[in-house]
């Protein structure tokens, strides 16, 4: 899959500059948090936001994502089949089609 070989090429520039000492789950997921706050700064004053800026700082997200993914041990793949399972069951269709709601307001 895309993630595999995105991942490996992760690794390797990673490990290229001795930066896994610095990716602790906890450091990991504040960059995440970090770096939406930069893409949704894309946003601030206008939804008209340049698509490169935005694709740059989505790239960044991923790009820790995919690092906390593998410090974990996790499977992208899994953890996405299994996040749609469980949003399957809180977010039946015939309740949710075209509704904004949280699944305890359906």
């Amino acid at each position: 899959m895309a993630w595999e070989s995105s991942s490996t090429a992760i690794r390797a520039f990673v490990h290229e500059r001795d930066w896994s000492q610095f990716h602790s789950p906890d450091n990991l997921a504040k960059s995440i948090a970090i770096e939406a706050g930069e893409l949704l700064e894309c946003y601030q004053w206008s939804p008209g936001a340049d698509h490169a800026d935005v694709r740059r700082e989505l790239a960044d997200v991923l790009i820790y994502c995919l690092l906390l993914v593998d410090e974990l041990g996790a499977d992208v793949d899994e953890l996405i089949a299994a996040k749609i399972q469980e949003n399957e069951r809180k977010y039946p269709a015939d309740r949710a089609r075209g509704r904004s709601a949280k699944y305890d307001r359906l």
